[in-house]
């Protein structure tokens, strides 16, 4: 273990270091194999490699190896830490000490208690699925993701990865979902496998994840003296900086001091929890940063990215900073995603979505592609509600993120491949060129068959699918989820289609032509979903809306495809959420979305009353009292009087924005008082009335900012907030 160090003097952890730290912290593999017996070490093995169900008898065994790993780490308590529907994690602290009866306490800790806990479930949001007066719930040990203990000044605790689920077993969380879906994208991904004669008999396939997160840093003084940043994560007012990202100087500049110092923190708390973090850099926009780790199975990487996000946000109050993990904390400034990537493998490590050399050969491969490209086509607008919210509507179609409407980038190379199908069949693969720069001391470089195109939110980059419509803020199990039903949709008509048209016993050349035959139909039913081009140009808006492709703007616009008939029979059918938890699912989201607009507006309306009026008030007497001497005085300043005039136009403009917004949320205040309105007829009106209205007071504020001297103005700025460190 590495020696302890202050934030001043912390240097970072050595590769010797991470060696011998490296999931330090983490019950995984290593400390399972030294401190399990053989045989229950094997049988937990079958369960989390090859997904067979958990013998009960081995729970106490894996309890009390646990428990005095747990305890050797420092550890007091534990908990069933579990994804609810807020989106965040959740934690019940219980204590390993009992009373052993004669006065004094045992340390116990047994398989009853790792495998289930009874958190209060009344008071997660729950859609309707539980009342408030219904407080039993449960959660329930995941054993395919590994447990952790998480340290802080005031001690430890063992954290047991779980699912949360209703007194009637229904999902209340976001992994319970997640993990179902992974199992019905297996199961059909398995049958493509089988049909190629592929794939050993105890192999199963897995679906991969690496989550890039976004976020930004700002001094903690700044941020304690900007009450929108404190309880809505974003400037809810604020005129952009004479310099921006216009420069592009900060991106992949050097980074900081204080900054690496921090991610280096960071990485260090990451690492001990077996976390494979490997890239960190400064990102586009002033005070904007990126993390990025290895690939893992999904179940896993999505853990492992609620405790990026922790870490992340607990690691900054050390540094003097705050982390901020907003989508769009800063109006016109590059907003933050959560690219996620992601692909299907074979526990033998064979990528399925890996082309090869000579991808034109590799028919499996095509196969899989296409089953993404139609479930994406099919259901792109199911993917653009899972990564729906308030945060994300801000960032989604600004020309720093993906646009709303979904679509695929697939390359020069692969968009080739695909025109050769559908002329007759593949014959050759489009190579890249060698890359000569001329300077005789640079090697030649390779190039590859196809370019990136950071403008598509569905891109496919060499091996694996990048979807860049994530939040920075979001959970990627939900998106995930989506992404894995819809594929397993599209691979088990895939798989029928072939199963159907080769008969029993086909010859590989009849698996060759049925398979070439069916490509042929699905890449040209399917096609409109791929553009290669600028996916931020108006002309290709105008192109999608000709394609039929939805462009479903905000939260509201997109969540109601969830319900569609489609859409409940597609979750149905895998398994992976009934219609009621789906229902529940959405109302959740919309509730959330008129509860975030709502604090923001509310924020707003005090920021406003209580900072910006009041400071250009004063400044209005300053300015009347100035120019009232100098007409006094005989020298009229005409520069005065017109900036007081634009001031008085201005602090108008505010007043009528503020009454505006006042009177949206009391008229529907005295709605509901009438008779509650539906959640999503709310959420209308939400965007129609209560956004606008907030949109004017900011635009009005903001010019009050450009007319303030800055000693009067009493907000940090956007200058100060971005580039001060």
């Amino acid at each position: 273990m590495t020696s302890p160090r202050t934030p001043q003097d912390r240097s970072g952890i050595s590769i010797l270091d991470a060696t011998e730290t490296y999931g330090s912290l983490t019950f995984g593999m290593k400390a399972m194999r030294q401190r399990l017996p053989a045989d229950i070490h094997e049988k937990l093995q079958q369960t989390i490699q090859h997904g067979l169900p958990l013998e009960p008898n081995i729970a106490d065994s894996v309890a009390l190896a646990m428990r005095d790993w747990a305890v050797e780490q420092g550890a007091s308590h534990y908990c069933h830490w579990f994804q609810p529907l807020t989106g965040t994690t959740a934690e019940k602290h219980d204590s390993f000490l009992h009373p052993d009866g004669k006065g004094g306490t045992i340390c116990r800790f047994s398989g009853d208690q790792l495998v289930l806990g009874e958190p209060d479930a009344s008071s997660f949001p729950s859609g309707g699925i539980r009342d408030t007066y219904e407080a039993r719930g449960y959660t329930a040990w995941d054993p395919t993701s590994p447990a952790f203990v998480l340290k802080n000044p005031a001690g430890a605790t063992l954290c047991i990865p779980s699912v949360f689920v209703s007194y009637h077993g229904e999902a209340l969380d976001k992994k319970t979902p997640l993990l179902l879906s992974l199992q019905a994208v297996a199961e059909q991904a398995q049958r493509i496998l089988r049909y190629f004669g592929n794939g050993e008999a105890d192999e199963r396939v897995v679906a991969t994840l690496g989550a890039e997160q976004e976020y930004f840093l700002v001094e903690k003084r700044f941020y304690n003296a900007r009450p929108d940043l404190q309880i809505c994560g974003r400037t809810l007012v604020g005129s952009p900086p004479p310099k921006g990202h216009q420069l592009d100087d900060h991106y992949f500049g050097a980074i900081h001091e204080r900054v690496l110092a921090y991610m280096t923190d960071v990485e260090e708390q990451l690492y001990r929890l077996g976390v494979p973090v490997k890239t960190r850099h400064n990102e586009v926009a002033p005070g904007q940063y990126e993390l990025a780790p290895f690939y893992e199975e999904t179940n896993v990487a999505a853990d492992h990215q609620m405790l990026v996000m922790h870490a992340l946000q607990s690691s900054a109050d050390r540094h003097g900073f705050v982390c901020l993990l907003h989508e769009k904390p800063f109006a016109g400034v590059n907003g933050s995603g959560k690219h996620i990537n992601w692909s299907l493998a074979t526990t033998s490590g064979v990528n399925l979505l890996n082309p090869r050399e000579d991808a034109h050969t590799n028919m499996q491969f095509l196969v899989f592609l296409t089953a993404v490209l139609r479930a994406v086509d099919q259901h792109g607008e199911l993917l653009r509600a899972a990564v729906a919210g308030p945060g994300n509507d801000h960032r989604l179609g600004a020309n720093e993120a993906p646009p709303a409407i979904i679509s695929v980038f697939l390359g020069d190379m692969l968009s080739d491949l695909l025109d050769q199908v559908c002329k007759g069949g593949p014959r050759a693969t489009k190579k890249g060129a060698v890359l000569q720069l001329g300077a005789r001391t640079i090697p030649q470089i390779p190039q590859h068959g196809s370019d990136r195109n950071r403008t598509s939110p569905f891109a496919f980059t060499g091996d694996k699918f990048e979807f860049r419509a994530v939040g920075s803020l979001a959970t990627v199990a939900w998106p995930t989820t989506v992404l894995n039903t819809i594929v397993a949709e599209a691979l088990d008509h895939i798989a029928g289609e072939l199963e159907k048209r080769s008969g029993k016993n086909p010859t590989q050349a009849k698996i060759q032509s049925t398979v070439k035959g069916l490509l042929k139909e699905l890449i040209t039913e399917h096609r409109r979903i791929i553009f290669d081009g600028d996916s931020y140009s108006k002309e290709w808006h105008e192109e999608a809306a000709e394609r039929g492709l939805p462009n479903l703007l905000t939260t509201v616009d997109a969540v109601p495809s969830l319900l569609t008939r489609r859409s409940i029979d597609l979750f149905k059918k895998y398994g992976v959420l009934s219609p009621r938890e789906l229902h529940a699912r959405v109302e959740v989201q919309i509730e959330k979305y008129n509860t975030i607009i709502g604090i923001e507006a509310r924020t707003l309306l005090s920021l406003l009353h209580r900072h910006i009026l009041p400071a250009a008030l004063r400044y209005q007497t300053e300015l009347a009292e100035l120019v009232s001497a100098m007409s006094r005085s005989g020298l009229p300043d005409g520069e005065s009087q017109r900036q007081l005039s634009e001031l008085l136009r201005v602090i108008a403009a505010l007043r009528s924005a503020l009454q505006e917004i006042e009177q949206t949320m009391a008229d529907h205040q005295a709605e509901d008082a009438k008779r509650p309105i539906a959640a999503d007829k709310r959420a209308r009106q939400v965007v129609h009335q209560l956004l606008p209205a907030m949109e004017r007071a900011r635009e009005a504020s903001d010019a009050i900012e450009e007319i303030l001297p800055d000693d009067l103005w009493p907000l940090p700025t956007y200058a100060e907030m971005l580039f001060q460190r």
